[in-house]
Order: structure tokens, then sequence, then C-alpha cells
């Protein structure tokens, strides 16, 4: 059995946590270290307490950049390029970052969008790992915009879960301000929209519509929602053909002819996709839990393509439906 000796840093956040919990029982991986400056010293448990007995690690603050196959970054958007100048990895090291920092520009990172990019990421060392809303609204719309259906503006919503903020605490994450409210922020200017269209011209390059988003913020703590629609002429089987041919062979995509609901998709690396024609619009809806298939699920499924294992390994989880 391949083993992969492997390091996080940044583990003691929401992303670090949750990729935790999924390599502490990946059959082919082997934790070596886990970086925090802030919690080195404390054991695991202290710091995710729902890992408790699950593994013996402590935090550490100290870099050990030898002998390692992979390491994933879990810093703060802007900390990860500068961490990567002061910390030289093996050039056979693999390095999955969860970060912005290598989103957006032509700097060696292959984009780990594994619907659109699979073949390229198993081949790839360095992976810069989508946003959360990047990836639900991609994998609703990706299908259309090869099609060309998108020929004029595109109206997109968003719902996320307070998760989606990160550990540290805001005006806007604490209780007091999620629970019973809806808010809006980032109108139309969401850092995740240069990925989104970035991603969209690689499939199309003619394509040059705005993406209007409209992202909320949810009084729940995972999963992400999205609505979008355009105007659309043709039918409603057309359009499930054209999303079930796109995605046959995606491991975590489901294109699904019932209705979805965000509890399908909580704890799980699934992305459900719904489609249906109102007015005259093909309205499109999609559904992931951010902290897995919008952040450390989808990171562990770029691990197993770039080392040549299945991609399901390790992420065999079932949802909170209930």
């Amino acid at each position: 059995m391949k083993i992969i000796k492997t390091a996080v840093v940044g583990a003691a956040g929401y992303t670090g946590g949750e990729l935790l919990r999924l390599l502490v029982h990946h059959p082919n991986v082997d934790l070596k270290w886990i970086h925090s400056n802030s919690q080195k010293g404390k054991n695991l448990e202290e710091v995710h307490p729902d890992l408790i007995g699950d593994a013996s690690l402590a935090f550490t603050d100290q870099i050990d950049n030898s002998n390692l196959d992979l390491v994933f970054l879990c810093l703060p958007h802007g900390q990860a390029k500068p961490f990567l100048e002061q910390h030289a990895f093996d050039t056979e090291t693999t390095v999955i970052d969860l970060s912005t920092d290598f989103r957006n520009e032509s700097n060696g990172f292959v984009y780990g969008l594994p619907e659109v990019n699979g073949e390229i990421i198993k081949d790839a060392k360095k992976i810069a790992n989508p946003g959360c809303f990047a990836t639900a609204i991609q994998l609703a719309l990706l299908p259309a915009i090869q099609k060309g259906w998108v020929k004029n503006s595109l109206h997109v919503t968003g719902l996320t879960g307070s998760t989606g903020a990160g550990k540290k605490l805001s005006e806007t994450t604490h209780f007091s301000h999620r629970n019973q409210n809806v808010s809006v922020y980032k109108l139309f200017t969401h850092q995740h929209l240069k990925e989104i269209n970035q991603t969209f011209k690689q499939l199309t390059p003619s394509f040059e519509q705005q993406v209007l988003f409209v992202p909320y913020r949810g009084n729940f703590s995972r999963g992400i929602w999205i609505t979008a629609y355009f105007p659309f002429e043709g039918s409603l089987d057309e359009a499930y053909n054209a999303y079930s041919a796109f995605y046959k062979d995606a491991a975590y995509t489901h294109v699904s002819k019932n209705d979805i609901e965000l509890k399908q998709v909580v704890n799980t690396n699934k992305c459900l996709v719904h489609l249906k024609i109102e007015a005259g619009q093909l309205v499109v809806y999609s559904a992931i839990d951010n902290l897995v298939k919008g952040a450390s699920g989808q990171a562990v499924q770029n691990m197993n393509l770039a080392f040549g294992l299945d991609e399901k390994t390790g992420l065999q989880l079932k949802s909170t439906a209930f």
C-alpha cells in the first residue's frame, strides 16, 4: 500500500480541523506533524475536541521540510505565499494550498477543480484548492458555460454557513448576529469571482458575460446553497442531458432530477445539482458542504488524484440528513 508522508501547516482552524478529521482515517496517510503557531504544544483533542481518541498528535510551531511527500497549507489568505518563500520544500514534495494565494496567477500551481482539471491534477506537484463559493458556483454552471447557453449577465445568489468566515471571531460571526438573521456582503465583488471567471474562460475562451453574485450570510454552521439562472430556449430534458453528460465521470458531483436539500450534502464531499425551467429561465440549484467539498474534502480528493489513488479514498462520508 502506498503511504503518503504528510504534514499540515495551519492546522488549528476550521479547514485545518476538517482536513485532520479526514486524514487521520485515510488509509494511505502517515501524518508526520501538524503545525500551528498559536496552539503549539497542545494535543490534537485540546484544539479539535471532535477528534478525541482518533490520533495521538501534538501541534508544533516548527517546520520540518525533510522527508515529506505532501504538505497541506491551511493558512489564512495572504500568508501561504510568504510561507513558501521562507520555507523551501523539496521539489518532489507535493503542495496543496487551501488559500486564495495561488488561484489566480500563472505561478506553477494547477487549479484544483477535479471536474475540469482532473487529468492535469494527476501530474501536479503544486495544487491551488478552489474556494468554497467558487466550487459551488462553477459546478452549478460549467455545463451551461461549455454549451454557450449564457449570453447575458449571469445572476447568482449564494447562502453560506458561519464556518465559511473562519474560526477567528468577528462581529458578523457571533451567535447574536447570525441567529435568526440573514445579511448580504461583498455584493458583486466577492473574491471568488476571479477564479470563477478564470475557469469559465478556460472552458469557453469567448466568455465575457458578467457574473452578478449576491452572497448571503446564513444562520447555520455548514453548507452552501447556490441559485443561478439565465434565459434559456431549450427544454428541461436538453438541459439535464447536457449536465449528466458533463458530469458522467465526476466522482462527487451528482445531477438530481429530484428536489435537493442542503442537509443532503452536509458532512460529505458531494455537490448536488438540480435544474428547473421557469419564466423562460434555466434555474440551477447547487449545494455543497463549504468545509468538505468547498475546502478540505476537495483537498483530499486532489491528493488522491495527485498520488494515483482512487478518487474516493477516505471520502466515503454520510450526510447528516436526519
